[in-house]
Order: structure tokens, then C-alpha cells, then sequence
């Protein structure tokens, strides 16, 4: 909500009269009195829906559909060069036609100018190809045959990177949920590529893409604890892409991609620890998660802002006010069934969620969903995760039957998969076991005792069970 109250304050005057008249010509009259409180009055939001006389899910569509009026209003009042310069490009057969050759070269490297500076090596291509066509009786019909072919592959360099990024991040999913070594190694190889291709080039472009991996890899898959001093220092690499996303701030690809870096920013910022920086990129975040679960997966890994999002819940003391934001955030959030590691981490989200607020009736409902519609066989390790978060909410409603039955499953699959390599799990599930159990002497100091061990153990990639948060009201609870 922060975000478009700070939007709609720091309109000009000129273009808050218009889109307020705008919304009340379209019979926006709700809409236009939200922009007017948001703007003039410093009314709280619970004041608003008393004057609008909304409840809480009609508030926060009429805020998003504001938000979206408002971005559509300000896009329309910039002009977009590259969209300029692609419809120069896409005219450029028309110059050859009518006009005469002098003239067509100067307007075509004037072109040849301008997407250099945006980076734009497809319409490039075109451009060499023409200049290399009207020089054919030249000496710089073979200059132009060059930089056509090096424009060529250098095109074709940027599709690679794109393609890179993407499978980049659907197998750090992979992994993430299957702790095996072999992914942890693909991903290394791929971050190397990336790199081995993009430092081939000089190119703003590439530096973009490169170091959305290599940030996310650094922090996530390598795990540095401290800077490494061969490598250029994380926030020197931010504070770069910062400046080339500013300078082409018209570019919609960079427009998009400033979310992933304050996402990015954020968990540097976690990743070491200064809580106090990471605040001032929490509340931007937040507001979009949404957002970037849907539309980002191509250029991050969107889910892992959920654990994030837990674990600061966790630190400050608010998991209990999860459950009611989750209302407003994913209102119409619609998850994508075939990206499976997504879609576990965000029912998983889901539950611990009702579990904070005591629900396990509904807690243990989106487990039982996700177990019903989506095979894990393929990430043992997840599963067991997944059925330990399950079997506590059972634990939590006495529900014995059902509980012993998800119990005996888990030891079957921790025989299988080996105790070393599954021992929190099996600390989780003897501190259950001990919370059902008629022998009710000295419940606590076992309990206690056990939780004390299990939580000496690291979150690893994706445990949900580090998320629960085993406090003295935990384990009186158990007891």
C-alpha cells in the first residue's frame, strides 16, 4: 500500500487532475475518491473502507485496479524510444524506396546509433544488412558484411543468455527441492558459461543477465560468507545494473527487471545479516509478490522470497499477521501447477501460514491438496518435509488415526533414504510422538531437550521444518 500512496503523492499536479477526471468520466467514482484520500488526506486504510463502505477484498482490488489505471496513464504519457526505434527499423525498406542514397545512409546510421546505445543487436542486424546492400560498390561493403556478422552472433549471444537465465532457475528449483550434488554442479557449470558468454561481449545487456545469476548463484548455491576479494563485491555489482537499469529506464525489459533486483537487494541484504538495509526493500517487494511469483521466474527464483518472507515474519515477531496479508496479496494469484518446486514452496508458504494462526484444520488441507495432485516422488527429500509440516498439524488436532498412519510413512521413507541424511526429520518426528503420547511424565524436558538438538541443525535448501518456530509456546503447546 506504501507504493501507491508514494506514487499517487509524487504525481505533478497536471497529471493528478487528469487521472482523477479520467476515473470520474469512466463512473470511477470509488476509485477516484481513493486517489483523492491517498493524495490529500492522510486518512489510515481502514478509514477509507469506512468511507467507501468496501470490505477488505473489494478495497484491495479497487487499490490494485487504481494502481494499474494510474501505470497506464504514465505509459501512455512517455514516449518509448525503443518502440520508436523498432517502428524506424520496420520502415526502413520504405527510406531505401524513396529516398535517395545519401540520405538513406544518414537516416540508417542515425538508427545504427541510437540501438547501439539501447543495446538492441536483432534490429541491428538489419541495419548492417541494408548499409551492407547500399555499399556493395564500396570498400565498406565489406566493413558492413563484418559488423553484420558480428551483430549476427552476438544477436544470438543474448537469445543464449536469455535461454541460460531460464534453465538456470528452473533447475535451481530442481535442486533446491532434491539436495542432490549433481544439480549443485549443473548449476555451477551454468553460472560458468554464463559467464564464459557474456564477458565474450561488452554489453550492458549481458552484464544485466549475467548478474541476475551470478548474485543469485553467490548467495544461494556457492554461499559465501564473506565477499570474495577475486570477485567484484556483490553491492558494487547491484549499484552497477542500478545505473544501467536508470539510464534506459524506458527499456521495458529493464523497466520489469528493477523488481528482481531489489528482490536481489533484499537477500543480500538477509544473506549477511543487515536486517536494518533490508527493510528499506521489504515493503516494494511485498506489495508485488504476487507479481513476481506469476511473471518472474524466467529471471529469478520467486519462491525462495517466500521462505524470505517466513523467516523475517519469524525474526520480528509477526507470523501471526501472515495469514490475513496472504488474503490481500494473493487475492487472485493463480499458481502454475507445472512448475513444481514453485508451487510446493508456495502451498508449503500456504500452510505454515494457518499453522501461525492456529488453523490446522486448513493447514493441513492445502498439504493434503498438494499431496493429491502433485507427485514428489521424484524429490524424497521434499516429501519428507512436506509430511513432517503435515504430521504436526495432525499432532495439533489430536487426529491419532491419521497421524500414526502419516508417521509410519515417514520412518518407511527415512529407512529407505538413510538416518544420516534425514536426522532432523527424524528429531521432528519423535518430538510429535512424544506430544501424542499417554506417558505424561517429564513430556516437557524430553520435548525440550529434543528441540534444542533439532534446532542446531542449518535450514538447507528446502526445509520447512526450520520454519516452525520452537519457542517456549510451541512446546507448551505440545504438551
Amino acid at each position: 500500500m506504501a507504493k501507491l500512496k508514494n506514487i499517487i503523492r509524487q504525481l505533478s499536479d497536471s497529471d493528478y487532475i487528469s487521472i482523477h477526471e479520467s476515473l470520474m468520466e469512466n463512473s470511477a467514482e470509488k476509485s477516484a475518491h481513493l486517489l483523492k484520500a491517498m493524495r490529500e488526506r492522510s486518512l489510515s486504510d481502514n478509514k477509507i473502507m469506512d468511507e467507501l463502505g468496501v470490505n477488505t477484498n473489494a478495497y484491495y482490488t479497487l487499490r490494485s485496479r487504481l494502481n494499474q489505471k494510474i501505470e497506464e496513464y504514465l505509459l501512455q504519457q512517455m514516449e518509448n524510444p525503443r518502440t520508436d526505434l523498432i517502428k524506424k527499423v520496420a520502415n526502413i525498406n520504405e527510406v531505401i524506396f524513396t529516398k535517395k542514397k545519401a540520405i538513406a545512409i544518414a537516416t540508417l546510421k542515425k538508427i545504427e546509433k541510437e540501438l547501439l546505445d539501447y543495446d538492441l543487436p536483432s534490429e541491428l542486424t538489419v541495419v548492417y544488412k541494408t548499409l551492407r546492400k547500399l555499399h556493395i560498390n564500396t570498400p565498406d561493403h565489406f566493413t558492413y558484411s563484418q559488423l553484420y556478422n558480428k551483430h549476427v552472433a552476438y544477436m544470438l549471444a543474448v537469445d543464449k543468455a536469455e535461454e541460460m537465465l531460464s534453465q538456470y532457475f528452473k533447475k535451481y528449483g530442481e535442486y533446491s527441492l532434491s539436495r542432490e550434488e549433481t544439480g549443485k554442479l549443473e548449476l555451477n557449470l551454468l553460472a560458468e558459461e554464463m559467464n564464459n558468454l557474456c564477458n565474450l561481449y561488452e554489453s550492458h545487456r549481458l552484464y544485466v543477465y549475467q548478474s541476475c545469476l551470478n548474485v543469485f548463484h553467490r548467495l544461494f548455491v556457492a554461499e559465501e560468507i564473506h565477499e570474495s576479494s577475486d570477485k567484484e563485491p556483490i553491492e558494487d555489482i547491484l549499484d552497477r545494473v542500478h545505473n544501467v537499469l536508470n539510464s534506459y529506464y524506458l527499456d521495458s525489459i529493464y523497466h520489469h527487471l528493477q523488481l528482481t533486483y531489489e528482490l536481489l537487494r533484499l537477500e543480500y541484504y538477509n544473506h549477511y545479516k543487515v536486517y536494518r538495509k533490508a527493510e528499506d526493500y521489504y515493503e516494494e517487494v511485498n506489495d508485488a509478490t504476487s507479481t513476481l511469483l506469476t511473471n518472474y521466474s524466467l529471471h529469478t527464483y520467486p519462491a525462495q522470497y517466500l521462505i524470505s518472507k517466513l523467516e523475517r515474519a519469524i525474526r520480528v515477531g509477526e507470523e501471526e499477521t501472515l495469514y490475513e496479508e496472504n488474503e490481500l496479496l494473493f487475492h487472485d494469484f493463480e499458481c502454475d501447477f507445472d512448475d513444481i518446486p514453485k508451487y510446493v514452496t508456495y502451498v508449503v508458504y500456504r500452510s505454515l501460514s494457518c499453522f501461525y494462526v492456529q488453523k490446522y484444520s486448513e493447514a493441513a488441507r492445502w498439504i493434503n491438496n498438494l499431496l493429491n495432485e502433485t507427485s514428489l516422488k521424484k524429490y524424497p527429500y521434499a516429501q519428507l518435509e512436506v509430511k513432517a509440516i503435515l504430521a504436526l498439524q495432525y499432532c495439533l488436532m489430536n487426529d491419532y488415526d491419521l497421524f500414526n498412519q502419516l508417521t509410519n510413512s515417514i520412518q518407511r521413507q527415512v529407512r529407505i533414504l538413510g538416518k544420516d541424511n534425514s536426522e532432523s526429520i527424524v528429531i521432528f518426528t519423535k518430538i510429535l510422538k512424544i506430544s501424542v503420547s499417554d506417558v505424561k511424565r517429564d513430556k516437557y524436558n524430553k520435548i525440550k531437550a529434543l528441540v534444542e538438538k533439532f534446532n542446531r541443525f542449518e535450514m538447507v535448501n528446502f526445509a520447512p521444518t526450520k520454519l516452525v518456530k520452537m519457542d517456549e509456546a510451541f512446546i507448551n503447546r505440545l504438551c
